[in-house]
């Protein structure tokens, strides 16, 4: 069993595709990342997406929904554990919203959670979960102060 905060190679491609294929709003590659029956628990608008075809519509809208902008992720505070076939990782994911001309829009932060199935060819998430804190207010904290 690897530590706490070493980052498996196969946990980092799997951190590395999934910011790569938002930038480049890749549907099936972003996709291709979970397992076939991955269960994600998502902070926006729905209790869970059972499977990748529950999933396929939500994010082919959001990518559709930018337009000519694009969105980079990034993640920090990563801790990763990784025993035998599985490994948790949980991170908080800054999203930035782009203009064409590479201007930053706009912003939010996630708290992140994933269960990663590792094999030879790689790691898949199997479960996924997002979320924010909500404040005394009751709306939902973008931004970790």
């Amino acid at each position: 069993m690897s530590g706490m905060n070493s980052i498996d190679p196969r946990v980092q491609r799997v951190l590395d595709g999934y910011a790569r294929t938002v930038l480049a709003k890749d549907v099936a590659g972003f996709l291709g990342l979970y397992a076939a029956e991955a269960r994600v628990f998502d902070t926006w608008g729905v209790w869970s997406f059972e499977g990748v075809d529950a999933r396929r519509k939500v994010v082919e809208e959001w990518f559709g929904s930018l337009g000519a902008e694009r969105v980079r992720v990034t993640f920090d505070r990563v801790q990763a554990t990784v025993a035998g076939e599985l490994a948790s990782v949980t991170a908080r994911v800054v999203y930035v919203a782009l203009a064409a001309d590479g201007a930053e829009l706009r912003g939010m932060q996630n708290r992140l959670t994933w269960v990663l199935r590792l094999d030879a060819a790689g790691a898949k998430i199997v479960h996924e979960h997002t979320s924010v804190p909500i404040g005394n207010d009751l709306k939902g904290m973008l931004a970790r102060e």
